[in-house]
Formats: C-alpha cells, sequence, structure tokens
C-alpha cells in the first residue's frame, strides 16, 4: 500500500479549500513550528516524524516515523479571541467523523480535544493561539503496531491498525479530516456571526 502523504500523493485527493497550501516535510520537531503569520488560512503543515511532538498541557506526542498523521492547519477566525479554544472540540469532531468515515470505527470526545476508541485514544489535537491566528495541532496513531504504541500514558492509547486490524491509508484519511474541519469551521464561525 502505497501510504505517502507527500504533496504528489494528497493535493490530487483534496476538495475544498483546507490544504491547498501544504507544506511537506519527512521530519521536524513539530508541525506547529512550521506555520507563521504569512501563510494563509487552510495551510496545512504536515510531517512523516516529529521528534518533539507535543499534546496539551506539554504532554509527549510520539509515533514512529510513517505511522501517522502528523499535522498542524492554520485559521484566521473572525470570531473574538476568547471563543478560540473552541476550535480545539471543532477539530476532534472533525477527526472523530474521519476516522468512522474511513474505518466504520465507534469514535467517543473525550473533551477537550481527545477522540477515544473503546476508551483508548486515538487522536489528540491541541490548538494555540497566536497573535491574529490559531495553529491546530493534529495527531492520530493510524498505522502504529501495538509494540510501539506509548504505554507511560494517562489514558490507553491504540491505533487504527490494532483497532481494525488493517492498515489504513493515511493520504485519504488526512483529506477526510481535512473537509470536515474546513465544513465545522465555518459552520462554527457563521454561528458566531451576529
Amino acid at each position: 500500500m502505497d501510504d505517502s502523504l507527500a504533496p504528489e500523493a494528497v493535493r490530487p485527493l483534496l476538495r475544498g479549500s483546507f490544504g491547498r497550501e501544504y507544506l511537506y516535510v519527512e521530519s521536524c520537531p513539530s508541525t506547529q513550528r512550521l506555520l507563521g503569520p504569512e501563510d494563509a488560512e487552510g495551510t496545512v503543515a504536515v510531517a512523516d516524524e516529529q521528534t518533539e511532538g507535543r499534546g496539551r498541557l506539554g504532554r509527549r506526542w510520539h509515533a514512529p516515523a510513517g505511522t501517522s498523521i502528523l499535522c498542524s492547519v492554520l485559521l484566521r477566525p473572525c470570531v473574538p479571541a476568547e471563543r478560540w479554544p473552541e476550535l480545539t472540540l471543532v477539530a476532534a469532531r472533525a477527526c472523530a467523523e474521519a476516522v468512522t468515515a474511513a474505518t466504520a470505527l465507534a469514535t467517543a470526545l473525550k473533551e477537550p480535544n481527545d477522540v477515544l476508541i473503546e476508551g483508548k485514544k486515538i487522536a489528540g489535537i491541541l490548538g494555540e493561539a497566536r497573535e491574529g491566528y490559531v495553529v491546530l495541532g493534529i495527531g492520530v496513531n493510524v498505522n502504529v503496531a501495538a509494540s510501539e504504541l506509548p504505554r507511560r500514558v494517562d489514558i490507553p492509547a491504540t491505533s487504527l491498525l490494532e483497532e481494525s486490524g488493517q492498515q489504513v491509508p493515511r493520504g485519504p484519511l488526512l483529506v477526510a479530516f481535512l473537509e470536515r474541519l474546513e465544513s465545522g469551521y465555518r459552520a462554527w464561525v457563521q454561528s458566531s456571526e451576529p
């Protein structure tokens, strides 16, 4: 199975505007650091490996190279900044919907930022507000073998490979997530208008 997240594998699958600006690196400390004030809304940064990936409350997010979706999305919401933390839940819902659509596995949310399958963590969202924009970091354990999942964690970890019993193509899953994130984000912005 070709499981590339390189631009030539992902761009042809895109259906919305999120991801049209697509930054891809094989390895980096964190995709959160690849996006900045010069980037357009909907720009996506993707890596096959993060050497300093992190989750909420500074927790470490580790995934073996080439096994997971590790990405960040830049948003410029025209909504009061005090509401920006809600975007973490918007992204978590989009992730849960994409996982269910791709695998038929039932997902649940552990607010504000975790996606679970059978009580085990499959994905996490990290929202960071910056001057005039938000960067949402997303980590999804896709094709991680049980032996490579983290052990010393508050919530047991799992992967789509472990839960479904088969490899899941990362590119189509990423595209499904971006499509649902864009839709959820637009609806959230619209619902915030006076």
